[in-house]
């Protein structure tokens, strides 16, 4: 029999779940679902944003391939992966005799800067003590809109206390409120309040909406992962290994969007983490880029000026959009 408090909802498992990064994002575009594992076009998605997020550069396509080729995938894999990346708005593609070319979409490029930039985020100021909650209700036979709404709750750092009361402890930037104010996914309430205790049996804590203990264990995987790292890696182990490190770590400013804290266990590791993935991310960042020119030139010439690596700190500006 269940021992959960009437009306809660399950707390969310880190990486088996769609919501947390959603197919659907802004406009037309959609970006590929993140996966526990590496997908092709999750792995595609990464190295153009790595490398050309800033400028948009053109890559040729024969080098997208044989870049993902050094990851693992399969020349057919690459070029399914792209094709799919381009119907869903992406990519854009362009032909040069019998050279195709692909970039990062306007649209593609925008989203993932706005992602690039949270996930990078320094620490969070004090917390004020109060906690941003959403109420929404949604006909219960309306479930692709409420897994949609609930996707974006999610990647906005919410997370279900209840079945349609969602909570974060951060107040509203204008971007979210933006966003709030783009929605039409049903009826939506937003407001802030500050939580009481009660001396009762039955009580949830708005910490509960998060499996922290979940959360640890995957800092703990990271720190365990990363910190074996070897102090210099070049070619295609420095793109593959950053590559990587980015495709795990973003994960992890999701699952814990700054939750404050004097509300966590002792020793939390959110900062160690962090800095861990900033000196392997940007110690990479040289020779990783490098590497993606060699093996971009020989298919385009010498025009691979646009072909650059960013740090921690560049995305986490905004790449200076």
């Amino acid at each position: 029999m269940s021992d959960r408090t009437p009306g809660a909802v399950a707390v969310t498992s880190p990486y088996d779940i769609d919501e947390i990064f959603p197919e659907e994002s802004a406009g037309s575009v959609r970006l590929p679902r993140r996966q526990a594992g590496n997908s092709p076009q999750g792995l595609a998605v990464t190295l153009l944003a790595d490398y050309t997020l800033r400028t948009r550069a053109w890559l040729p396509a024969a080098a997208i391939v044989d870049l993902l080729a050094e990851g693992g995938v399969s020349p057919a894999g690459a070029r399914t992966a792209i094709s799919r990346l381009v119907r869903r708005g992406v990519l854009e593609g362009r032909r040069q005799g019998r050279r195709g070319s692909h970039r990062l979409t306007a649209a593609a490029a925008a989203s993932l800067t706005i992602g690039g930039s949270a996930i990078a985020a320094a620490a969070a100021p004090p917390w004020d003590e109060q906690w941003t909650l959403v109420a929404f209700s949604l006909p219960q036979q309306e479930g692709t809109l409420r897994r949609a709404l609930r996707g974006k709750l999610r990647w906005m750092g919410f997370a279900p206390l209840y079945d349609g009361l969602w909570i974060s402890p951060h107040d509203l930037s204008e971007k979210t409120r933006a966003r709030f104010a783009e929605l039409t996914l049903g009826t939506l309430t937003v407001f802030r309040a500050r939580h009481i205790e009660l001396d009762a049996a039955i009580r949830r804590n708005p910490l509960d909406a998060w499996d922290t203990a979940e959360i640890a264990r995957q800092y703990e995987a990271f720190i365990r992962r990363w910190s074996r790292t070897p102090s210099e890696i070049s070619g295609a182990g420095a793109v593959r290994a950053r590559t990587e490190v980015m495709d795990t770590y973003r994960r992890l400013p999701i699952l814990d969007p700054q939750l404050p804290i004097g509300l966590l266990p002792p020793g939390w590791l959110r900062e160690p983490a962090r800095e861990l993935f900033m000196s392997v991310y940007d110690g990479l960042a040289d020779a990783a880029q490098e590497h993606v020119r060699a093996v971009a030139s020989p298919y385009s010439g010498d025009e691979v000026s646009g072909v650059r690596a960013h740090t921690v700190a560049e995305l986490a500006a905004g790449l200076g959009r």
